[in-house]
């Protein structure tokens, strides 16, 4: 009896160890918000205005910018990309309630990590809203974070093509 729970105990200790890598081939769960629930009239292209209202490094960051904008929808990932720079990134939906809309963009560059958090209110074909953005250096040696810039953008965008916010 006593090499059975031995036993019993040892199966159910691989059994655990093996789960997570069964699960991680089988499938992947992931957290957040269905695109489903992003309001059609985010989808288009837009001009938009950013204002700087707080930061940590001046210097480091521009004290206004003019951008455009194309949010799309390719399957159940929402695409933003400036045809003009040729930058296109998925982002990652944080909430959508109603006409607001928080999304963020991660993107790791030259031991950087860029994170842009926005938060937009859509008014037919207007949004306005807060874009918070995080610059981090980072260690080639051993990863770390080694120095982390921060800037806060007040946006406006208005919508130039896509989808008609008033219907």
């Amino acid at each position: 009896m006593k090499h059975y729970f031995k036993f019993l105990f040892f199966a159910l200790l691989v059994l655990v160890m093996l789960l997570p890598v069964a699960a991680n081939d089988t499938f992947t769960l992931r957290a957040g918000v269905s695109i489903d629930e992003v309001p059609k009239s985010i989808f288009g292209s837009w001009t938009v205005k950013a204002e700087i209202v707080e930061s940590s490094n001046y210097a480091l960051f521009k004290p206004k910018s003019t951008d455009l904008w194309n949010l799309s929808r390719v399957g159940n990932v929402l695409n933003l990309s400036n045809p003009f720079t040729g930058a296109s990134a998925d982002v990652s939906i944080n909430a959508a309630q109603g006409n607001v809309v928080s999304f963020t963009r991660k993107v790791d560059f030259d031991n950087k990590i860029l994170t842009d958090v926005v938060t937009i209110r859509l008014n037919n074909n207007t949004f306005s809203g807060i874009n918070d953005i995080k610059l981090e250096q980072v260690s080639n040696v051993d990863g770390h974070i080694i120095k982390s810039d921060t800037a806060k953008y007040e946006i406006r965008g208005e919508k130039i093509s896509g989808e008609n916010a008033l219907k």
